[in-house]
């Protein structure tokens, strides 16, 4: 399988100087071992997988751990560290003594005060998510595009999302077979077992009915009465699940509360593809669901942490992003036409006074137009991460 640079290496490289302990997190088969193994060619190292119980059992006695695993290595990397008992003290220790030790984890428990707390100050986190649309670009050699080229590179990346296994698969029953085996492995283990859930049928109900229920928001009544599982174990299944990077939650963005209500988050799939899996809903076209998804999915990879905005009156704009201190609303559209705003979008210029507006859609043509003094672009997904990155 040939190596696809990752957006993170420029900011991997920065980090190394700084940084005795570099965490990549990100989900299982995100590229995170495949990275680290390209970066390691650059010094001698040493490799642990946290799968290995044996590999689990030195690293109960740490002096013994680093006599094996970091003498006489300029790096150790240590894969899958959430797997490991007391890992905050002895990644600690590590550090402390002048090692130099890159870890991943394919959960954010390792974010968690049990081992954060001991590494303030001393480790760079940097997020390694699936495929971004130019990493996928470059994975097929696409330097350049034209709409009809990108729209079908769009297409596919949407259906079939950026997991670097599946991406590199040519065949699409191969695909999904190989989603399917992801999927059914992160329930399992990165979910189930990570997160003390026992109830394998209910948390498999629960995921299909968030993949169709895409850009909705959460509402424990509405679940708990269609699904018949309680709100203690709803919340836990979304903690677990949002953890183990399957799903990510959309928080409001409000500054009246009065007037803009809505405390419940939007549920989207991190990975289109894994929604698709989950959902059985392989099509030939993404809808608009699907397609906000994949928007919201680009914007996270661009660093972005969105919100979505609505009021009482029930006006509604897909995104808010918050950059250098403003805010830029985005729409997403299968469709839109140059010169056409939602009246919703309006609503909130007229409210919040931004400079510059996007409308990101999957067909419609590029242009720009002025509403009460905002800039507002008509903008593809890729060119999206230049107007706002």
């Amino acid at each position: 399988m040939p190596y696809i640079e990752r957006e993170i290496t420029e900011k991997f490289r920065k980090v190394q100087s700084i940084y005795n302990l570099i965490a990549i997190v990100g989900a299982r088969q995100a590229g995170k071992t495949t990275f680290l193994k390209e970066q390691m060619k650059q010094a001698r190292c040493s490799y642990v997988l946290f799968d290995d119980p044996d590999a689990r059992a030195l690293f109960e006695d740490i002096k013994k751990f680093e006599k094996q695993y970091a003498e006489g290595y300029e790096i150790t990397v240590l894969d899958e560290v959430q797997y490991c008992e007391d890992a905050g003290r002895k990644l600690k220790y590590l550090a402390d003594t002048g090692k130099k030790i890159w870890i991943t984890s394919s959960s954010e428990i390792i974010l968690g005060k049990e081992i954060l707390s001991y590494l303030v100050g001393r480790v760079s986190i940097l997020r390694l998510y699936p495929f971004s649309l130019r990493e996928f670009l470059t994975s097929r050699g696409q330097k350049e595009v034209t709409p009809a080229i990108l729209e079908r590179n769009i297409w596919e990346h949407a259906i079939y999302g950026g997991y670097p296994k599946v991406v590199l698969a040519e065949d699409p029953e191969a695909k999904e077979i190989i989603l399917k085996d992801l999927y059914d492995t992160m329930i399992l283990k990165d979910v189930a077992r990570t997160f003390s859930i026992e109830d394998i049928r209910a948390l498999e109900e629960f995921a299909k009915y968030l993949s169709l229920n895409i850009g909705g928001m959460v509402s424990y009544e509405n679940i708990s009465r269609d699904i018949k599982i309680s709100f203690q174990t709803i919340k836990k299944y979304l903690d677990a699940m949002e953890k183990s990077y399957i799903i990510v939650r959309v928080p409001p963005f409000y500054t009246n509360k009065t007037k803009e209500i809505i405390k419940q988050p939007k549920i989207y799939f991190l990975d289109t593809g894994l929604r698709d899996i989950v959902a059985k809903t392989f099509g030939a076209e993404p809808d608009g669901n699907l397609f906000e998804n994949y928007v919201l999915s680009e914007l996270i990879k661009l660093g972005f942490m969105p919100k979505y905005w609505r009021t009482k009156s029930k006006a509604e704009v897909d995104f808010i992003v918050e950059r250098d201190n403003a805010i830029i609303p985005i729409e997403v559209k299968l469709n839109a036409q140059v010169g056409r705003i939602e009246r919703s979008m309006r609503s909130f210029i007229e409210t919040y006074k931004p400079k510059t507006a996007l409308v990101v859609t999957y067909k419609g043509e590029k242009g720009e137009m002025k509403v009460d003094g905002c800039k507002v672009m008509f903008t593809n997904a890729l060119e999206m991460r230049q107007l706002i990155g």
